[in-house]
């Protein structure tokens, strides 16, 4: 994936960009910036990890043999702690109508050709992610970013992606994995961030 994004760059002949990564995306723009530094002029790392010493996300390859509704519900705590049994059991119509639309995804996912298997490469993959040791190397600004109620990629893991990278900025938001739709001040950060870089 890293490699497709280096050669979209060079198409589109641009000498580098600004790059935000979410999530397995985190995972591939830090790759990107590693591998090709003269192509990243700023990044954003929005709910990642670095993978070994660091730390891992939750361990999503675990879930894919499961059942799929087993797995949505499992998801749905996981990817906000607010969302936990406790949460369902209070709210029994929201989560039914939350686990009703994380099934309507996963099928609609599911119906794209290769979409099975490319899920489980991509999932092995992000299990065997590592670049803890090698983030040291990067030289340009980055805003590393996560949920304050993300169990997916959890604060500690966040907070040791951004200790890894020197001068990075670390910044908490309201919400979970998903807290850039959650939070509004969220994506303004992310926007200050990068026009900070045209000054």
């Amino acid at each position: 994936m890293l490699n497709d994004a280096a050669g979209l760059l060079d198409a589109l002949g641009w000498g580098s960009c600004c790059v935000i990564g979410v999530s397995f995306g985190g995972m591939v723009a830090q790759e990107l910036a590693i591998r090709y530094p003269d192509k990243v002029s700023r990044m954003v790392l929005a709910c990642s990890s670095s993978g070994g010493a660091g730390g891992s996300s939750y361990p999503l390859h675990e879930l894919f043999d499961l059942e799929p509704a087993e797995q949505v519900i499992k998801s749905i705590s996981r990817t906000d702690t607010r969302l936990g049994e406790a949460w369902q059991k209070d709210h029994p119509e929201e989560f039914a109508q939350k686990v009703h639309e994380g099934l309507t995804k996963f099928y609609f996912a599911r119906n794209e050709p290769g979409a099975i298997d490319g899920k489980r490469h991509q999932l092995e993959a992000r299990s065997h992610f590592d670049t803890y040791d090698r983030l040291s190397s990067l030289n340009l600004p980055v805003l590393v970013c996560g949920g304050k109620y993300d169990g997916q990629a959890e604060l500690a893991v966040v907070e040791n992606l951004a200790q890894k990278i020197y001068g990075a900025d670390l910044k908490y938001f309201e919400g979970g994995h998903m807290f850039l739709q959650q939070d509004p001040t969220a994506y303004q950060a992310v926007i200050e961030f990068f026009q900070a870089g045209e000054a």
